[in-house]
């Protein structure tokens, strides 16, 4: 006999965060922000009390927009979307950039797809050319049109 799952057994969602490797990882934060209209998150209080317990090298924080950063870490969130008011940190829709060694080197395998609303994807595409962004080739198929771009470090996005 097969069972249903019913509400009270099916396991909850999983909570996730794109990762996205970079060298800059305070500059690629403030272009998504831009971009996507998200917030830079605020890690300023959990940075605080982690160098107060001797937890966080000072080596390891930056100043970024007048309050202490990691240095290698930097998220963007959802303005709508909770967040934990003690550590800054995102609850729903981020991403998270991370300084890496090594720079980009081949086409991503994964992308965001930024969807304008109805008919401004062409101001969009300036919009995002004005904070960095590069337009790298604009498709037209039978299946729809779409602008492929780069952000200021080369990743590439599509913009719907």
């Amino acid at each position: 006999m097969t069972q249903t799952p019913d509400s009270s057994s099916a396991p909850a969602p999983l909570h996730w965060k794109l990762v996205i490797d970079c060298a800059h990882p305070q500059s690629q934060a403030d272009f998504w922000a831009a971009a996507l209209h998200y917030e830079v998150e605020d890690n300023n209080a959990l940075i605080e009390r982690l160098l107060e317990l001797g937890a966080l090298p000072r080596e390891a924080v930056v100043e970024f927009h007048a309050r202490l950063a990691f240095r290698d870490l930097v998220a963007v969130r959802h303005p709508a979307d909770p967040y934990d008011q003690d550590s800054g940190t995102g609850l729903g829709r981020r991403l998270l950039f991370q300084r890496v060694p090594e720079a980009k080197t081949v086409k991503n395998r994964l992308h965001l797809d930024v969807h304008a609303p109805e008919g401004q994807r062409e101001a969009e595409v300036k919009r995002l050319k004005r904070l960095g962004a590069r337009v790298q080739r604009e498709v037209k198929e039978p299946s729809g049109q779409w602008v492929v771009m780069e952000d200021p470090e080369g990743n590439e996005f599509c913009v719907q």
